[in-house]
């Protein structure tokens, strides 16, 4: 880690980076922090073995868990998004914001271009892939649906209190929805967790892991016991929280190659398009973050303004451009209803969407927080929340509503392949009734499958550097080790449950990792005020 450049609040610790560190060279080389790697690593191999063992006797245990958490703690998981957004912009707005990453003197690793495309292509892209027409026009149709009832309880999934019946208000209402899931919030989360990591990494001097965001409140002891339970816990939940994307990935590119070539589909095509990708993706880590990831994320990035912009000039362009503003008025007027995580009714999309959401992006944060850290130094706070919460959302608004956007023309105008299709072939459904659909749709899967590989890379990267104690050098073979683990994941919960399983294990280890976000919260406003004094 490079040292800070210019005056800074640089943390004086005993700990040196690696001393808990054991290396060795059989059966290949490796540097691991003993607790966290083999707690986690050993964790996950044996839940991954069991589930692939019993996948009949799992499913209903994975079914339940996610109901019970989701239908017990939605208010705690809207609550914390709202604390974490309000955090993000009381920073923007304040003097805390001229804080740079690095010290004042520090300058930028990586093009604003470069930069922007791999905090993208890391953060959302199969979810945007899987979601961005199967999500508007299901919201679409249940807001259309109104409410419905049986004793007394709602048994509709139409966010807040519908519209039924009419066709604009529907609209309005189920774009303004999906808005919210995939705007400000979610990328508040991952602000907060990328400029805590930058902070005490670039500024403070101290390991770029989860467990130095807490040295405000553990002092010292942040380097036992506190700090190996919160570096295990970011383990679990990245590789569970990347395991639910990968899934999502595969499900939705084996049906698109189904569709597209006629090839059958089975649990096998997905566990070996799994197989496929993850070794596509190990080559990816062997390169590196400047070779490997990067290049992919701007191949991706390119792939992703192509087909957003195909999409938009084939499909009904004026609606696309006029919606992508009155989208915007639609969320700003119901972000504050759709934030309220008390008092309302609609249970099954509080419960069943947003509370799985925000669980779904929190178990993601560590990773996305730490590769966004790890390629933000120079920034100053300022520029980088405006950045990544921003940029990245309206870029999220502009996918919806084109298609999303056009997905529920086409059904207003009396197509009803989509509305009847499953998720996953959702898209391709959509693109069907646009010009050239067999090219877009290749171009669709192929988005799918390097978001997948980006994600894994990305992931891997990510969570060797947790388990290393901080060190960004770690022999290549453990790298290696860490995205075969996410593959096979990826296949258990596949195996064990499907979709459902997928989500339960993001949600559940969304939970625990909400608390330490929290608590992140403080650590990183005090950290700010002892720079913001430093520069005074």
């Amino acid at each position: 880690m490079r040292a800070p450049q210019g005056a800074t609040a640089v943390i004086d610790t005993n700990y040196e980076l690696g001393q808990h560190n054991i290396e060795g060279n059989m059966p290949f080389a490796y540097e691991i922090h003993n607790p966290v790697f083999m707690i986690s690593a050993v964790g996950i191999v044996l839940f991954t073995a069991i589930t692939m063992i019993f996948p009949v006797q799992m499913e209903p245990l994975f079914i339940g868990m996610r109901e019970m958490l989701t239908q017990n703690l939605a208010w705690f998981f809207i609550l914390s998004g709202n604390v974490f957004l309000i955090l993000c912009i009381g920073l923007i707005l304040s003097p805390l914001g001229k804080v740079r990453l690095g010290g004042p003197e520090a300058r930028p690793d990586f093009s604003l271009l470069g930069w922007f495309a791999m905090l993208f292509a890391a953060g959302m892209g199969i979810g945007l892939m899987y979601y961005g027409v199967s999500e508007p026009l299901g919201h679409f149709d249940a807001a259309l649906g109104g409410v419905a009832a049986d004793g007394g309880a709602r048994t509709d999934w139409a966010p807040l209190g519908g519209a039924e019946g009419d066709e604009m208000a529907a609209r309005r209402l189920a774009m303004a929805s999906t808005i919210f899931h995939w705007g400000l919030h979610p990328w508040a989360i991952y602000a907060v967790v990328a400029l805590a990591l930058a902070l005490f990494a670039f500024n403070k001097g101290l390991p770029l892991t989860l467990r130095s965001v807490f040295y405000p409140i553990f002092g010292e002891r942040v380097w036992g016991w506190p700090g190996h339970v919160i570096d295990i816990l970011a383990v679990l939940a990245t590789l569970f929280g990347l395991a639910t994307s990968l899934g999502i990935g595969a499900d939705q590119a084996s049906a698109g190659i189904t569709m597209l070539f006629g090839l059958p589909e089975s649990d096998m095509s997905k566990i070996v398009l799994i197989i496929v990708i993850t070794m596509v993706a190990t080559t990816s880590v062997m390169l590196g973050v400047e070779k490997g990831v990067k290049k992919l994320s701007e191949f991706n990035m390119i792939l992703a303004i192509v087909l957003l912009v195909f999409v938009i000039a084939m499909g009904p362009t004026w609606q696309i451009f006029t919606g992508f503003f009155g989208n915007l008025k639609a969320y700003a007027g119901e972000i504050l209803s759709l934030s309220n995580p008390f008092g309302r009714e609609d249970d099954n999309f509080r419960q069943g969407w947003t509370a799985f959401y925000w669980a779904w992006w929190i178990s993601w944060s560590p990773f996305v927080g730490m590769f966004i850290a790890r390629v933000s130094r120079g920034r100053t706070v300022r520029e980088f929340l405006i950045a990544v919460l921003i940029v990245p959302s309206l870029i999220s608004v502009l996918w919806m509503t084109s298609l999303g956007g056009t997905a529920i023309s086409l059904t207003l105008g009396g197509y009803n392949g989509i509305r009847e299709a499953a998720l996953e072939l959702q898209l391709f459904q959509m693109l069907g009734q646009l010009p050239l659909a067999q090219i877009t749709s290749f171009i669709g899967i192929i988005l799918v499958i390097v978001f997948f590989v980006t994600s894994s890379d990305s992931g891997s990267l990510v969570i060797d550097t947790i388990a290393a104690g901080g060190k960004t050098d770690s022999p290549v073979p453990q790298r290696l080790f860490w995205c075969c683990l996410e593959g096979l994941v990826a296949i258990a919960l596949l195996l064990g449950g499907g979709l459902m399983a997928l989500q339960a294990m993001a949600v559940s280890t969304g939970f625990p990792f909400t608390l330490v976000l929290l608590g992140a919260c403080w650590a990183l406003v005090v950290g700010l005020l002892q720079e913001r004094r430093e520069l005074a």
